[in-house]
């Protein structure tokens, strides 16, 4: 009877560890075109330590153009990714949060002025939510419109994924937390991301098959922006990032550690193997391996001639995709002359070296020729990969994911602060 008594005790214990390591660890799940990234991080203070890492490659059918087109594919490929990144954890997490990208996801930075009725009262919380919700009605009707537009459907829903503030004015002045402050002008930068709901209700079914708890969708390139600028509000941090996948490329333009807008267009690293693959009459599986190897010495000098031309038609598609892209950020008087890339796709030699050399920045509005780098994980702030698995610019977006996560659960934590409840209004 006794040694039974010590059993439940000691069983009751190791489940209340379990839960207690359950709240401690985030997965984020970066399910790109060409590959599905797992990573599972433990949250100590305001830090992130990778602990587990794991990655399958993907079927070409089972997504297209960045969004997901067979459920039970990707699953499978996830179950894959995230048993690998258990196994060397040591632990199975239970919160995830997952990348969604794609065409159809919208993001943009919308401007409201609201003038207050009572200019003498100080601006309180439940003032700032009603301005707050004002203008991200307004990005839903605009990307509502967008998306119905584009896919010729009048019915389509949107649902928001992401949205953080981007500048608050109080009549002209720029103040970092507006709660307390007077004054009759309140101009509000928010920038919000969109995705049509039949993309998000596909990444609901994927965290229910892996028995996971979903605790935030984000918007790829928003992603990638929160891994570069961590949690410092101050952050005068400028860059355009672009995420090249399999699939899609993804922009974001950062000034002065806002998110200033999005956009994403339907060619990745896939669209240069398809071309191999037609130029030189290949399957598509050969295309892709002569591309990876271009650069290795047993590569015949007349194919790897063939296959650079093909790569150069690709090119010039995709760079004036990234020309088009950064034109519609014509809020923006300049845009930064830095470019930083990461995902797969951006691995391409040749990709790069047109960034740098070719003219294709000449009629944008940038001061002088941008320079070009890739992000290193070692740059990711406040984001540490104790396993030695995440070694590069492919691994970033994942990253992001799993600040993205801490910036949930910090916002669910009860924090009874004024600028918590501010932060918690724009984490829906």
């Amino acid at each position: 009877m006794k040694a039974l008594m010590v059993f439940e005790k000691l069983r009751e214990l190791n489940q209340k560890r379990q839960e207690s390591d359950d709240k401690q660890h985030i997965v984020a799940l970066d399910i790109g075109t060409e590959f599905v990234k797992a990573l599972i991080a433990k949250v100590e203070d305001d830090q992130l330590k990778i602990v587990g890492v794991g990655r399958k490659r993907q079927d070409v059918s089972d997504m297209h153009s960045g969004a997901i087109a067979d459920i039970a594919g990707v699953v499978q490929n996830c179950e894959a990714a995230l048993s690998d990144a258990e196994e060397q954890a040591g632990l199975q997490a239970k919160r995830v949060v997952i990348g969604i990208a794609g065409e159809l996801v919208k993001g943009v930075t919308n401007t409201i002025r609201y003038r207050r009725p009572q200019p003498d009262r100080p601006l309180d919380v439940s003032e700032m939510e009603f301005i707050i919700e004002k203008v991200q009605e307004r990005a839903q009707g605009k990307a509502q419109k967008q998306i119905a537009l584009e896919t010729g459907n009048e019915e389509v829903e949107v649902k928001l994924v992401n949205s953080a503030l981007v500048s608050i004015h109080i009549d002209g002045y720029k103040v970092s937390n507006p709660i307390g402050f007077q004054g009759k002008d309140v101009a509000v930068q928010i920038y919000t991301a969109f995705a049509p709901m039949v993309h998000i209700g596909a990444l609901e079914r994927v965290a229910d098959e892996l028995a996971l708890e979903l605790i935030a969708v984000a918007a790829e390139p928003f992603a990638v922006s929160r891994s570069v600028l961590g949690n410092d509000a101050s952050s005068n941090f400028t860059a355009i990032l672009t995420d090249v996948g399999g699939g899609t490329t993804d922009i974001a333009v950062v000034n002065d550690g806002g998110v200033e807008g999005t956009k994403m267009f339907g060619i990745g690293g896939r669209s240069f193997t398809r071309t191999i693959a037609s130029e030189m009459d290949l399957t598509y599986g050969d295309a892709e391996k002569l591309k990876v190897n271009l650069g290795h010495e047993n590569i015949k000098p007349t194919v790897k001639k063939q296959a650079e031309a093909a790569i150069d038609k690709t090119i010039e598609v995709w760079l004036a995709g990234v020309e088009l892209a950064l034109s519609e950020f014509d809020s923006v008087d300049h845009l930064p002359n830095r470019i930083l890339l990461c995902g797969g796709g951006s691995s391409l030699e040749k990709l790069v070296e047109a960034l740098e050399s070719k003219e294709w920045y000449k009629e944008l509005p940038f001061t002088k020729r941008p320079s070009v780098h890739h992000i290193s994980p070692r740059e990711v702030i406040g984001i540490e990969d104790t396993t030695g698995g995440v070694t590069d610019h492919t691994f970033i977006t994942a990253m992001g994911l799993l600040r993205v996560g801490y910036d949930t659960m910090m916002g669910s934590a009860d924090d009874g602060s004024i600028k918590e409840k501010l932060n918690r209004i724009l984490r829906i």
